[in-house]
């Protein structure tokens, strides 16, 4: 098991990456076998899986984690963190709202198991009515 503050720090650099763009350095902190439930969605299972997913996200969305606090179990075997996503609608992306360059900005929460220093599961939440009122739905 990690401990807190290298769980903390694993999720620190998780979110550093995906502010970085750097997609493969994100997939390394990751389980080969991560359960990924996407907010009011389905689970997915798998590195490859969660790979097509952020290529998915990457066509339709520019977005970028600010105001980070990550909270930590003190076995460090589980975390949560609080954000900002800042974002601009890029693509339509397939059921949603015409895509038009709208911006956004939402609070999300996301929680994290974590094994052997990876992350092995990560679920996101976020207020989706938020997000379609934001890009004019």
């Amino acid at each position: 098991m990690s401990s807190a503050t290298e769980t903390a720090r694993l999720i620190e650099t998780y979110y550093a990456t995906f502010n970085a763009g750097d997609r493969e350095a994100m997939l390394a902190l990751l389980t080969e076998d991560v359960v990924h439930d996407i907010n009011q969605g389905a689970s997915e299972v798998g590195r490859e899986t969660f790979r097509a997913f952020l290529q998915r996200m990457d066509r339709s969305y520019r977005e970028e984690v600010t105001e980070l606090a990550v909270m930590t179990h003190p076995d460090g075997s589980r975390a949560a963190a609080e954000f900002y996503i800042l974002g601009t609608y890029l693509q339509t992306d397939e059921g949603l709202p015409p895509a038009t360059g709208q911006t956004y900005r939402l609070r999300v929460g996301a929680f994290f198991d974590i094994r052997e220093g990876r992350v092995a599961r990560v679920t996101n939440y976020y207020n989706l009515e938020d997000w379609l009122r934001q890009v004019g739905a």
